[in-house]
């Protein structure tokens, strides 16, 4: 198949998919369009084996294999999307939740990765497969960060309070980059990689990747929006941004720090006053039409081809129980990964505790974690764990994102928001 093939395909189906899903499930249009991926693909395991004179996996799994999930989603539509969603958060409510957002993106990612994999590594064996440690550490670190793609397009939705969408969203922006770290960081350790390398190095890496890419992205930033100073071109300021976020994703991993830190760093560059005394309102609002154009169409095709994905698995009996098993886990994990890493604020503010169910709830997991389950090593554990993590990913996407408004309402009802008033 060739690009243009490829392309076209890709978006006939998501647009049939969109237009299926507004006439009739009427839901957020990438949750729609996963529902109707997923409904596709059971479809087309089902009439295989009936109609064994013809393949119909041979055209889904051909688009698979040419746009290469991990690949593609990893190194190339994950600086966009992180660029898209730094740029809608509020800088200023960002810095004043500077603290918890750095405890969640840190320390909630760390203790989310060893409390999952303590808890899988007691249950498997008790549904009759037992799975090394290591192992067990590396399905943690797929399944601990949240999605900045589902997390940014769920707020847009509820509308909640500035100063919990930045919590929210800063969370799930920076916790990418400190998942992905620790899954490489695992990984190596799993497959035996990483042998002979000490916790000091580990923790060198860490912040080489974390912090040095925090410092590019400032950087690529500022010089960004010191060149558009000198200009009035809505055109050129949308070609400069999206030049700064491929640039500065592609240089950070060039340099060995982390692309995503470093990509979010300069997205928020774009939401601080400096920049707003740049850009007058008239070239800020196309800027944004842009970019949330840009977004919206990424998001559709990234949850289409999630949807899609589950034609490469071939579900087990213990696949299935240790999904089931995994599924309440991982919320018990993000309720304490969530109040452990922010504790102090829990002691000061009890209030915070319905902050604390909103922040469990919807921590849900996307495109991420399908692409890191994708990039495992072939083989017998990787055909146990790809189906445990999607099957997380599509629950939490699917039964999480379409209850949260709920369990917004029902934490704070409308009568708790006054007009100018922050949650507490």
């Amino acid at each position: 198949m060739d690009t243009i093939s490829l392309i076209a395909t890709l978006l006939t189906l998501s647009a049939g998919f969109s237009i299926l899903n507004h006439h009739t499930l009427r839901i957020p249009v990438t949750i729609g369009v996963l529902v109707f991926s997923l409904l596709a693909s059971l479809l087309i395991m089902v009439l295989n084996p009936l109609i064994p004179a013809y393949d119909f996996q041979i055209l889904p799994r051909s688009i698979l294999g040419a746009i290469n999930l991990p690949r593609t989603f990893l190194n190339g539509a994950l600086s966009l999307l992180l660029f898209a969603g730094a740029m809608q958060v509020d800088v200023g409510h960002l810095r004043a939740k500077l603290a918890s957002v750095t405890a969640l993106s840190i320390l909630g990612t760390f203790f989310a990765v060893i409390f999952l994999a303590v808890a899988v590594w007691f249950v498997f064996p008790l549904l009759g497969h037992a799975v090394p440690f290591t192992w067990c550490i590396v399905l943690g670190s797929i399944l601990a960060p949240t999605d900045p793609v589902s997390v940014v397009g769920m707020l847009k939705r509820l509308g909640l309070p500035a100063p919990l969408q930045a919590v929210f969203a800063g969370e799930s922006l920076f916790n990418d980059g400190v998942g992905v770290v620790i899954f490489g960081v695992t990984i190596g350790l799993a497959t035996g990689d990483s042998q002979g390398i000490s916790a000091p190095d580990i923790a060198l890496g860490f912040c080489r990747e974390a912090l040095g890419g925090g410092a590019l992205g400032a950087l690529t930033g500022w010089i960004a929006l010191r060149v558009l100073k000198e200009q009035r071109d809505s055109h050129i300021d949308l070609l400069t941004s999206l030049a700064l976020a491929t640039g500065t994703f592609s240089l950070a991993n060039q340099l060995g720090m982390s692309g995503a830190i470093a990509v979010v760093v300069a997205g928020l560059c774009f939401g601080t006053s400096y920049s707003h005394s740049i850009f007058d309102e008239a070239t800020r609002k196309e800027l944004d039409i842009a970019w949330n154009l840009i977004d919206e169409v990424l998001n559709v095709l990234l949850f289409m081809l999630i949807g899609f994905e589950i034609l490469e698995m071939t579900p087990h009996l213990f696949t299935v129980m240790a999904t089931l098993a995994v599924i309440p886990l991982s919320i018990g994990v993000r309720a304490l990964s969530v109040l452990l890493s922010i504790l102090p604020v829990h002691l000061r503010q009890w209030e915070r505790g319905r902050v604390l169910g909103i922040l469990t709830w919807g921590g849900l997991r996307g495109g991420i974690s399908v692409s890191l389950a994708l990039g495992l090593p072939p083989g017998g554990l990787r055909e146990l764990l790809l189906p445990v993590c999607y099957g997380v990913v599509v629950f939490t996407i699917v039964v999480q994102g379409l209850t949260m408004e709920r369990v917004v309402r029902w934490f704070y009802p409308s009568s708790a928001w006054p007009p100018g008033q922050s949650v507490r």
